[in-house]
C-alpha cells in the first residue's frame, strides 16, 4: 500500500522513528541498521511495510529496499512475526542474513534474542533458495 515515507526526522530511537510528513508524525518501528543510517539525519526516506492486525495498525520502516525485502521474506516463515524479523535485522545486516541463510547457519541465527533453534532452522529451510 505504501512504498516509502519521506520527511523530517522528528524523533529517532534505536527501536523507532517518527517522521513528520506535512504536519503528520508517522511512528515507524525500525531496526538498529536503519537507526544507524538515520540517527544524525534531519530529512530521510524510509521504505515501509504496513501491517494491519485485528488489534493494531503498524508501520515498519527500512533505510533500504533490500532490508525491507529480507523483512518481508522473514514474515513469510510461519512463526516469525514483525518484531522477530526486526530483531534479526537489528542483529545482522540484510547481506549477513542472506549469507547466514545460504550457508545454513542456524546456530548463528539462534543467537538473536527470542529466536530458538527450531525457528532458526525453519527460516533456513524455507528461505534457503
Amino acid at each position: 500500500m505504501y512504498e516509502y515515507i519521506k520527511g523530517t526526522v522528528a524523533e529517532v530511537a534505536p527501536a523507532y522513528a517518527v517522521i513528520d510528513v506535512g504536519g503528520v508524525g508517522y511512528y515507524l518501528h525500525i531496526s538498529l541498521e536503519t537507526y544507524s543510517a538515520i540517527e544524525h539525519e534531519t530529512e530521510t526516506r524510509l521504505y515501509v511495510h504496513y501491517v494491519v492486525r485485528e488489534d493494531a495498525q503498524v508501520l515498519y520502516g527500512f533505510f533500504s529496499r533490500e532490508e525491507r525485502d529480507i523483512f518481508r521474506a522473514l514474515l513469510g516463515v510461519s512463526g516469525v512475526g514483525g518484531n522477530t524479523a526486526r530483531m534479526i535485522l537489528s542483529a545482522f545486516t540484510a547481506d549477513e542474513v542472506r549469507t547466514i541463510i545460504a550457508a545454513g547457519q542456524a546456530d548463528v541465527l539462534k543467537s538473536v534474542k527470542g529466536l530458538g533453534i527450531k525457528t532458526a532452522q525453519k527460516i533456513i529451510v524455507e528461505l534457503r533458495d
